[in-house]
């Protein structure tokens, strides 16, 4: 795998981890905005980040949440989770 697909994939995780962390601290803060506003500024650049990822080497999911514009390339190897780091 090259390195910028590679970078382009740590880059997501961490935006998904960092997401996630930002869910579950507003689950028993709800009150605070700043956490607030860096969760939607986190949200916003994970969906430009796998936008990015998906325009040069496909899909990330499947069933809908990732559309295709040009040939099926949901079968193209390898696949996201069976990248060895």
């Amino acid at each position: 795998m090259d390195a910028q697909r590679l970078n382009m994939l740590r880059n997501i995780m961490a935006l998904e981890f960092t997401c996630v962390d930002f869910n579950l601290y507003l689950d028993t803060h709800p009150d605070d905005y700043r956490a607030l506003a860096d969760y939607n500024a986190t949200s916003e650049a994970l969906a430009v980040a796998k936008k990015e990822y998906e325009a040069l080497y496909g899909p990330l999911t499947n069933y809908g949440y990732s559309p295709s514009p040009r040939a099926w390339r949901w079968i193209e190897e390898p696949w996201p989770w069976e990248t060895i780091f």
